[in-house]
């Protein structure tokens, strides 16, 4: 099997069903900004992180890929003629959510409290992971504005929500873990 199908070569692709639309489709953005942040966060996991935080990370990178088929199914073809579901895969549910939120949790114990909002940076692979958060919201947002125009599965905004504020909190822990200065963002008075 070729990798070229030479079917986008006009600017449009198929939706999953088959449907064909332009490549700057808000849900062609939306699955694609999906995609790079899984990509993104295939770099936060290859950085030097324990192997726990890397199974969390695996695991989203498959939440995520969950997240970009739902986005990329046709609505109008997410039902085949036989009733069933195009997509048999499982489904972003509560318990992805809260795994999410478990971890944040521990890693929260771990991590003095937080009294000012803190610049991005300070170590590489504190910074990949706040990258990674960025373009999370970004997804989130796109998402959001598809679902006004199209609603989506609710589970895919929440899911992308919690995991924003994961991407957060694995960046303070990160700093901690790397011994990275958190610079607190003070506001000057001019």
């Amino acid at each position: 099997m070729k990798i070229y199908t030479k079917t986008g070569d006009a600017g449009t692709t198929a939706l999953f069903g088959g449907t064909r639309v332009p490549k700057h489709n808000l849900r062609i953005d939306s699955y694609g900004t999906v995609d790079e942040l899984n990509s993104w966060i295939g770099l936060v996991r290859d950085q030097p992180v324990n192997e726990h935080t890397k199974k969390v990370l695996i695991d989203i990178q498959d939440h995520l890929f969950i997240a970009g088929a739902i986005l990329a199914t046709d609505p109008e073809k997410a039902i085949l003629k036989n009733g069933k579901e195009r997509l048999n895969i499982s489904k972003l549910d509560d318990e992805k959510i809260t795994m999410l939120e478990n971890e944040m949790d521990a890693m929260e114990q771990e991590l003095p409290p937080m009294t000012h909002f803190i610049l991005p940076g300070g170590n590489q692979s504190v910074s990949f992971c706040h990258i990674s958060r960025t373009v999370c919201r970004r997804a989130e947002r796109i998402a959001a504005e598809l679902h006004a125009q199209s609603p989506i599965d609710q589970q895919v905004l929440k899911y992308l929500n919690r995991l924003s504020d994961y991407l957060f909190v694995l960046a303070r822990k990160l700093s901690q873990d790397l011994q990275a200065e958190e610079i607190k963002w003070i506001p000057k008075k001019y």
